[in-house]
């Protein structure tokens, strides 16, 4: 029996009900999932869950937009940009993978269990896996740029640069999670790799076609250089 509970704001006791959920729903997954388990670990009743948010689909959907939001948030917070662009890019892939470590349930919802479940939810995946991927995608590409705007390669080579290196940090999740002796500062470290990697090729074409130009500190520069070492990276 749910005990009785004191007057919350509307908004503080729907996100007590969304922290429950992302517990039951990583835990036994959507379809095992009951709104009688989410209620009692929420402290609430059953029916003041459908009176927040109308079903355990909007409930699920309610997970996926919150998720998304904190994940989207950490990494622009910690993308600083008082700092050069590839520190930016560090400093953002960094946060990424140190929320997926840090909040194992809230990945588990947002991806793999979310990505499971097919319709009426895949709209709302794509659309949360695009928010994250496109704060990615900036930080590489901003990682070409010069201060006046003139990129080291072309644009559109920078596109599909970040494009790669956005998607190789998506795919490496469930490897983190799998390998939890992995750091996010040693996934950081390869995604980084792959970005420079990226770079340093189409600048090579760039510069036999006489379109690439000289590449500042600061930039993913198209020479080899080390990665920031994560132990004197700023926490």
């Amino acid at each position: 029996m749910v005990s009785k509970h004191k007057r919350l704001p509307r908004q503080v006791r729907e996100q007590q009900m969304i922290d429950a959920a992302v517990q039951v729903f990583s835990r036994v997954g959507y379809h095992t999932a009951s709104v009688d388990e989410i209620a009692e670990a929420a402290g609430v009743s059953k029916p003041m869950v459908y009176i927040y948010v109308g079903s355990k689909e909007g409930l699920f959907t309610s997970c996926i937009h919150r998720e998304a939001d904190r994940l989207v948030e950490a990494v622009r917070s910690a993308a600083r940009h008082d700092v050069a662009p590839e520190q930016r890019l560090w400093e953002g892939l960094r946060a990424f993978f140190r929320f997926v470590a840090d909040n194992r349930e809230s990945w588990k919802v947002l991806y793999q269990q979310a990505r499971s479940q097919g319709e009426p939810f895949s709209k709302e995946v794509t659309q949360a896996r695009c928010r994250v991927m496109d704060e990615i995608t900036a930080l590489v590409i901003a990682g070409t740029e010069l201060p006046g705007g003139e990129r080291i390669i072309s644009e559109k080579d920078a596109e599909i640069i970040a494009r790669i290196a956005a998607g190789a940090a998506d795919a490496l999740t469930d490897w983190l999670l799998e390998h939890p002796q992995e750091t996010p500062e040693e996934l950081t470290m390869r995604v980084m790799e792959i970005a420079r990697i990226g770079a340093h090729r189409y600048y090579d074409r760039g510069a036999r076609d006489g379109h690439a130009v000289a590449a500042p500190p600061g930039t993913i520069r198209p020479i080899t250089r080390p990665i920031p070492d994560p132990r004197h990276a700023s926490d």
